[in-house]
């Protein structure tokens, strides 16, 4: 053991205010060197610099445990900064560094390049790849036949504008299950789009040097209709059973794994937005504001799959209760004031005192009216007015939502009730799933969700539960 040895003594150093190196310890100098940097220049090494002007911003000795790269491996490294003291301003800042252990950076699982490739080179009629965000990156040449647009045309689109997705013979999403998982999914039914062609997709995982989720490597088979499909074998059904028990536990666990983590992150970057804790560079604050955004778009696409997951068990039942649906209706309304306000769009509710009785579960006739107000302020132009309306007809309760956007063609008003589909599939949206899991509470309810649009006219979508007389609300 050396007594210059790194891990068991201090290495010192120097930066002036503006985190240039001005002397180190040689162990620090050669770390430095490696990382392009030098005497004299801003130290090369980013995490020590991070934690240094922090140091310098407070006034005060911040540590910190700190990872930094060095070459093929990586530095664990305890460091302290420190304000130099001086009669006056501060004019630079000491770093201590103690505990300095090597340890091997993280490498990817070692993947079966023969199995990798015998996937990609098997019965494929043609293949495709997607980002994470399952944006078509690659189609291979011979996918140019399966529509009038050529292939490169589709790239950087959703792979649901290729392929119109359906349920497998149990009811089940294969590629919601891969995507939820971030792994292989087999025999996802599917049809392009152009030709009506039906397909089976399967893809395996994509991932980054740091074993991130990036994306799908797939393949299209091509379903010859005139042969029947042979039936799973016992093993197969078996796995089936497993692959749903998989999703129902990846369900229930979706709160505790991913909502609070999700806001936290909500609630610090609407905090940094805000700059509550003081002021902040005006582009910081955006990055905020991006973050917070995208982080309750995360939140919404949880909502959907934990709903999705919970409406298609078969034994789900919703409550029959006594309800007044034109205050779930306020209620509703009050809940999205904000956006539509960001929006510069207005939201014309029931007039406080108004009833209209109805039977039904509150909570899940206030989710139904959320998704479709919501819709309504989404698509409205600005300035625009979003009107809501209490009818009765006959032993019907019905909540009309009627918005002054660009209108639903009729060939489209059935098809953006399926499972992920959305009338423009290049339009800014959520998941596909908010009409579908609407239209199925409204159902479960005795109740229906049904749209009534035209181009340029608006949409008006009507929801309705039975009638329920004024004297059992009471």
């Amino acid at each position: 053991m050396s007594l210059d040895d790194p891990a068991f003594t201090p290495v010192r150093a120097k930066l002036d205010r503006d985190g240039r190196l001005i002397a180190a310890d040689q162990a620090l100098l050669d770390l430095n060197a490696r990382a392009g940097g030098a005497l004299g220049h801003v130290l090369a090494v980013p995490p020590l610099v991070t934690l240094a002007r922090l140091a310098l911003r407070l006034a005060i000795r911040v540590s910190r445990n700190v990872v930094v790269a060095d070459g093929g491996a990586d530095l664990d490294l305890r460091v302290g900064a420190e304000p130099t003291p001086s009669s006056a301003e501060p004019d630079g800042i000491d770093l201590t560094i103690t505990g300095w252990r090597p340890r091997p950076s993280w490498q990817p699982p070692a993947v079966d390049e023969a199995c990798s490739a015998d996937f990609l080179r098997s019965a494929a009629d043609w293949l495709w790849e997607t980002d994470s965000a399952l944006s078509l990156t690659f189609l291979s040449a011979n996918a140019a036949a399966t529509g009038d647009l050529p292939s490169g045309a589709l790239l950087g689109q959703p792979l649901t504008r290729l392929f119109a997705l359906a349920e497998d013979d149990v009811g089940a999403f294969p590629i919601l299950h891969g995507l939820a998982l971030q792994r292989r999914f087999d025999d996802q039914p599917a049809t392009v789009r152009d030709t009506g062609q039906a397909v089976l997709l399967s893809a395996s995982p994509r991932r980054d040097a740091s074993g991130g989720f990036i994306g799908f490597i797939g393949a299209a088979h091509i379903v010859d209709p005139a042969i029947p499909v042979r039936p799973k074998d016992p093993a197969a059904i078996a796995g089936d059973a497993v692959m749903d028990s998989v999703a129902n536990a990846f369900a229930a666990r979706l709160d505790q794994t991913l909502r609070a983590p999700l806001d936290r992150i909500i609630a610090n970057a609407d905090s940094i937005h805000a700059q509550s804790e003081g002021p902040l560079r005006q582009d910081y604050a955006e990055y905020a504001a991006d973050i917070a955004s995208a982080g309750r778009h995360l939140m919404g696409l949880v909502d959907d799959l934990v709903d999705l997951q919970a409406i298609e068990r078969p034994d789900f039942v919703v409550a029959q209760d006594a309800i007044d649906l034109a205050d779930v209706a306020r209620r509703a309304a009050g809940l999205l004031n904000i956006r539509a306000s960001s929006a510069r769009v207005r939201i014309d509710k029931p007039a406080f005192g108004e009833m209209l009785p109805a039977t039904g579960e509150f909570r899940r006739a206030l989710q139904v009216l959320v998704n479709l107000i919501a819709n309504a302020v989404r698509y409205s132009p600005i300035d625009g007015m979003v009107w809501i309306r209490a009818e009765r007809d006959g032993n019907i309760a019905a909540i009309i939502v009627a918005d002054q956007g660009k209108g639903i063609a009729s060939t489209d008003q059935e098809r953006i009730f399926g499972k992920f589909a959305r009338v423009d599939q290049n339009e800014a949206g959520g998941s596909g799933l908010g009409l579908y899991i609407a239209r199925r509470l409204a159902r479960a309810m005795g109740g229906d969700v049904t749209v009534d649009s035209a181009p340029g006219q608006g949409a008006r979508f009507v929801f309705s539960l039975p009638l329920r007389g004024m004297e059992r609300l009471s």
